[in-house]
């Protein structure tokens, strides 16, 4: 299902195809965590319904899990 939501961190807004059916949506926007509701999305998607953000965005403003800490000397 496509989903528009505007980014919490640029007030972008942006559309993602999600893997989420109408009633997990429904149960979620109900107070249901999103991993209990939806366990089949990725990270970037669960970040993507709570707040917008791409991953894109999220690796602009925290860096990835890739970027290495630097080296103590």
């Amino acid at each position: 299902m496509k989903i528009t939501k505007v980014s919490k961190m640029t007030g972008i807004e942006h559309t993602r195809e999600i893997d989420i059916t109408e009633d997990q949506l429904a149960r979620w926007r109900d107070g249901a965590f999103i991993q209990d509701v939806a366990p089949n999305l990725s990270a970037d998607d669960r970040e993507f319904l709570i707040s917008g953000m791409t991953p894109e965005e999220w690796t602009a403003a925290f860096g990835s899990d890739t970027d290495e800490e630097p080296e103590e000397q």
